[in-house]
């Protein structure tokens, strides 16, 4: 186990359904991302809410008081953020915890260290991918980053992970791209060999989006 590793936890939310892969979840959401999305949905608790660093050992023990409902269900942990895999030896040292009784997933916008990528390859079940757009203008303007990192990163997932096991999500982002983009990103995905694609449309929060 990677010694003094933490994670700026910064809340959990127990007992899901649904929402981060297969079975019961609970949801450690972490701080810290590379990107400043535009209608970010977390923009104000990553901005206001201090994060609490624990040890892998403190996560496992908060919990493992739904183990029964982990295994029962095939659930797990989903690691999200803020980006998750900006702390992917944390997962690591988290797995070895774990084992193999629970499933962990991880929800990303791919745009970290081609290194993080690899670690996270060996640990986590389900990689849950925001991909914003394909297109590099417009993920440029939506996140003010570069999609290029991206890219490698999705070709590396493609080639490495089973396509049931990575979920993209494929968003409709207001004042920024429209149906015939997010059309061009589904296609584009699907080429590269993903098939579990998420088309879906953000809802605009005026009082994030001034933050």
């Amino acid at each position: 186990m990677a010694d003094g590793v933490t994670f700026p936890l910064l809340g959990l939310s127990r007992l899901r359904m649904g929402t981060d892969g297969k079975g019961v979840t609970t949801l450690a959401a972490g701080a810290g991302c590379p990107l400043r999305c535009r209608w970010c949905i977390n923009k104000r608790l990553l901005a206001e809410k201090q994060p609490e660093w624990i040890a892998p050992e403190e996560l496992f023990e908060r919990t493992r008081i739904d183990n029964l409902y982990f295994q029962a269900t095939g659930g797990g942990v989903c690691f999200g953020g803020g980006e998750s895999l900006l702390h992917a030896d944390f997962i690591a040292a988290f797995r070895e915890l774990t084992g193999g009784a629970w499933k962990l997933s991880a929800e990303t916008s791919l745009n970290v260290p081609e290194a993080a990528l690899q670690t996270a390859l060996a640990c986590v079940d389900e990689f849950i991918v925001d991909i914003k757009s394909m297109d590099a203008e417009i993920y440029r303007r939506y996140t003010g980053g570069d999609n290029g990192l991206v890219l490698r990163n999705l070709e590396t997932l493609a080639r490495a992970v089973p396509p049931e096991n990575v979920k993209i999500r494929a968003p409709l982002i207001p004042q920024y791209n429209d149906a015939a983009d997010q059309q061009r990103s589904e296609t584009i995905l699907r080429e590269m060999g993903f098939s579990r694609i998420e088309l879906f449309a953000y809802v605009k929060r005026e009082e994030d989006a001034a933050l």
